[in-house]
């Protein structure tokens, strides 16, 4: 089972970016008459216009105003933001993360600037291996909240593979404790086994000496000192 791993979109997912009320006034750029753009360009009010330090973005030619300059920014910020959101998660979940996709909102510049993504990660259990699904959903659930800020939908992920994890390991508990009532019998069986074999042994010791008793007894009844041999001189 795949669960993916996402950052919060800033902006509606598959909605293009926001425009500002001066970006939607401005009509298409085919309309506008090229000797008036030039003039208007080198009026004072024009230069006024422009941003501070001549930083002016161009689209299609043209100098983006204050408002999409703001825009762009976020944007940019935004893209950072979710780039490295999705690359912690990737850097962490390791083998058991898959490759980031994104969503994008093109900018007042006209560049596509991603405003949310996904890392889909594994957070199936091991089969018959508790050990092995303990260890991965460590691995999920540090990916999850690996981002310096992890989305709804990353704490989800996490909180579910504590729980994965909490269910393999009381079924590791009650493997051990199945191992150790059957390390107990067989230690039992063994024990009154090698009883019963000390018991054996003893008795075949003593019947030892008892026939070895019973010899001697025979052969003193017929050595020459015994009456019977005295009798029969």
């Amino acid at each position: 089972m795949s669960i993916a791993l996402s950052a919060n979109p800033a902006f509606p997912v598959g909605a293009a970016s926001p425009q500002t009320p001066a970006a939607a006034a401005r009509g298409p750029e085919s309309s506008r008459d090229p000797d008036s753009s030039a003039s208007s360009d080198s009026s004072p009010s024009r230069r006024d216009a422009a941003p501070r330090g001549e930083q002016a973005q161009a689209r299609n030619g043209q100098r983006l105003d204050e408002a999409e300059l703001a825009e762009l920014k976020d944007l940019k910020a935004r893209d950072r933001e979710v780039r490295a959101h999705e690359a912690a998660h990737q850097s962490v979940g390791g083998q058991h993360a898959g490759a980031a996709s994104f969503t994008y909102s093109r900018g007042p510049d006209g560049v596509n600037y991603a405003v949310g993504g996904e890392v889909p990660i594994d957070t199936a259990p091991v089969p018959n291996n508790p050990q092995a699904t303990i260890d991965k959903m460590r691995t999920v659930r540090a990916a999850a909240l690996a981002p310096a800020e992890p989305s709804s939908q990353d704490r989800q992920v996490a909180a579910e593979a504590m729980q994965t994890l909490m269910q393999a390991r009381a079924e590791l508990s009650a493997k051990s404790s199945d191992s150790e009532q059957d390390a107990a019998s067989s230690d039992s069986a063994s024990e009154s086994e090698g009883n019963a074999r000390q018991q054996r042994e003893a008795d075949t010791a003593y019947r030892s000496v008892a026939r070895l008793d019973d010899a001697r007894e025979a052969a003193d009844g017929e050595s020459p000192q015994s009456p019977a041999f005295l009798a029969s001189a």
